[in-house]
């Protein structure tokens, strides 16, 4: 791996990715942006004597592109890198839905093409850096960018996953749901308490110690055996006292709160929860 390595991208996930794997001593060159100013600002975050150019630059420099982009901007980066000379080289991109094909017309000048999309939330390049080493990866691709993509991911210490590109928008979807669904569900929660009268800076405060108790819960025991409340007990009685009171809560809340609930069910099914609560409760929560 002593191949110059090039980033197309200038953004959070492309920062965190070029800081890490120079520190890790790869070959990391030159990082691109559509705008030169954010190039030169990720180049000076990602470490010294990194050149910042154009994407169509890139293949001067190096013919091992990571391309951290958003996913309607690779088709256009790829064409790009083509446009520049790319050619026999290797690339990789970061997205977590498309899989290799969407770098086709690199396919075609022999480039070799791949994934690895790290499975985690970077809402920051600082952050990043800490959050993406020892994170998992998703790899898909043909030989030669699937063994680089695993060395990389070997390199952050990171686990690696072999997701075909048939199978990524499942794979995710999941991952939206353990990330960005469950901030939407302490947001509708902050809501609620917000609505019986707790501020929502205090009610963050006092939801703290409840949501690191689920989550440690969730990560050592597993869904089945760390679900408490409500449904699981078969209480229908409390679940229709929440109904009548999201009446008065956005629709989206109380969409939210069935569709929760429905899946809440199944794990307490498969928990134990005897079959005449859960039709009572199932009815309840599909409004019959």
């Amino acid at each position: 791996m002593t191949d110059p390595i090039g980033i197309a991208g200038a953004g959070r996930v492309a920062q965190a990715m070029g800081r890490l794997l120079l520190e890790r001593g790869l070959p990391v060159v030159c990082i691109a942006s559509r705008n030169l100013q954010h190039a030169s600002a990720a180049a000076d975050f990602v470490g010294r004597d990194i050149r910042a150019v154009s994407y169509s630059d890139i293949p001067r420099d190096a013919h091992r592109v990571l391309i951290a982009v958003p996913d309607s901007a690779i088709a256009e980066v790829s064409h790009m890198l083509a446009v520049g000379g790319l050619r026999g080289g290797l690339a990789l991109h970061t997205c977590g839905t498309q899989g290799p094909d969407a770098l086709h017309e690199l396919m075609d000048r022999d480039v070799s093409c791949g994934t690895i999309h790290p499975l985690q939330t970077v809402i920051s390049a600082e952050q990043g850096v800490r959050a993406l080493a020892g994170c998992a990866f998703a790899v898909d691709g043909d030989g030669p960018a699937v063994h680089w993509a695993e060395q990389m991911a070997a390199s952050l210490g990171g686990e690696i996953l072999r997701i075909p590109q048939d199978l990524r928008p499942l794979y995710h979807a999941g991952a939206v749901m353990a990330s960005n669904y469950i901030v939407s569900l302490i947001g509708a929660a902050q809501h609620l308490m917000e609505m019986a009268g707790v501020s929502p800076e205090r009610s963050l405060y006092v939801l703290e110690p409840l949501l690191k108790a689920t989550l440690e819960n969730v990560l050592q025991q597993g869904p089945v055996a760390a679900l408490t409340g409500p449904i699981e007990r078969g209480d229908s009685g409390t679940v229709a006292a929440h109904l009548r009171a999201l009446e008065s809560a956005p629709e989206e809340i109380r969409v939210l709160y069935r569709a929760a609930g429905l899946e809440t069910l199944e794990i307490a099914a498969a928990r134990g929860l005897a079959a005449g609560p859960a039709s009572l409760i199932n009815q309840q929560l599909r409004g019959n």
